[in-house]
């Protein structure tokens, strides 16, 4: 168990602590902040795991397996707290757990053929977008925004995280549809 993979795990217990935050009191400015704060070091560890990992050759096979689980649970549960708060459009968020399902698929069924698909530019930029997309929702929950300003900060910066995770899942599709292929 190296570092990497201990941050990784860091990450995914943080999501349970993020969650309780994120919609225990909404309307806490407290709360608001303890949940952004928890969001971003998990975010940070998102960064430092995979830098530390190619950097020092600690890339494993359940780095490679766990790390993008965590961002999977990290993104998704800040997602659905914050549709659940009605901070996000149900499209939106359908859009974007479709292609993480997709993509999810697609990397099983290349596991089991013994292949390992790398993050592409794609899904590492749909990555950043979902995090600055739910690290602003989370900040336009404080009181000081007005509501109409952060509904439609909020609004657009989600839909363009969807956008991004859209061309990110078919840029997954395409390049790996040969993976579905039955061998003879």
């Amino acid at each position: 168990m190296n570092t990497p993979n201990k941050l990784t795990i860091f990450r995914m217990i943080l999501v349970p602590v993020f969650m309780l935050f994120l919609l225990l009191n909404p309307e806490n400015p407290t709360y608001i902040a303890l949940a952004l704060g928890v969001f971003a070091v998990a975010s940070i560890t998102d960064t430092l795991d995979g830098q530390m990992a190619r950097k020092y050759n600690l890339i494993t096979n359940f780095g490679k397996f766990m790390d993008p689980l965590a961002d999977k649970m990290l993104t998704t549960a800040a997602f659905l707290g914050l549709l659940s708060l009605g901070r996000a459009n149900v499209w939106a968020v359908m859009l974007i757990l479709a292609r993480e399902f997709i993509v999810s698929g697609i990397r099983l069924v290349a596991a089991g053929e013994g292949v390992v698909i790398a993050a592409s530019i794609w899904g590492k930029l749909k990555t950043v977008f979902q995090m600055v997309a739910i690290i602003a929702a989370i900040i336009m929950m404080f009181p000081f925004f007005p509501d109409e300003t952060g509904t439609i900060i909020t609004e657009i910066l989600i839909w363009l995280s969807a956008l991004i995770t859209v061309i990110s899942g078919a840029d997954y599709v395409i390049k790996n549809i040969g993976i579905f292929k039955e061998s003879k």
